[in-house]
């Protein structure tokens, strides 16, 4: 099994825990629940992501390869963000590649190592550097919340 493998599935086992501290109300971080219609069946499905400010503006970021957040999001647009006891109708809006290079890049350089390392150990970014992360937008889906 990979290191990208092992991480995953640490990942996936610590997601359980958010989802239902996040369901219980209890709010932490930048995490939020994303619900958005699945792209096949259409039942709607749940993920933890994380809503960062850059730039004034709120961005939701891809951190895995093929993340099935992301190819539902492109199919159906609007989702349903919850954090705490709080819930509200957005729609994603994905951000052209050009326009997500400064985005990243300002992205990693304000935010914990730990977010330029995730995208190395997932594969999507060579280094965990700003410049690097910027270099690999083309890898990163990078999606612009706004109101629905």
């Amino acid at each position: 099994m990979t290191t990208a493998q092992n991480y995953r599935r640490m990942v996936n086992a610590g997601n359980k825990i958010v989802v239902g501290l996040q369901r219980l109300g209890v709010a932490f971080g930048p995490m939020q629940l994303l619900t958005v219609a699945g792209r096949r069946t259409g039942v709607p499905r749940t993920f933890p992501i994380a809503v960062v400010s850059v730039n004034g503006g709120r961005y939701i970021c891809q951190a895995y390869p093929k993340a099935a957040w992301v190819a539902n999001v492109r199919a159906a647009g609007e989702v349903t963000l919850t954090r705490g006891r709080r819930t509200s109708a957005a729609r994603l809006t994905e951000v052209p590649v050009e326009e997500r290079r400064p985005l990243l890049h300002k992205l990693v350089a304000q935010s914990p190592a730990s977010v330029g390392k995730r995208l190395v150990t997932t594969g999507l970014a060579d280094a965990p550097t700003p410049e690097a992360v910027a270099a690999a937008a083309d890898r990163i889906a990078v999606f612009r919340v706004e109101p629905a």
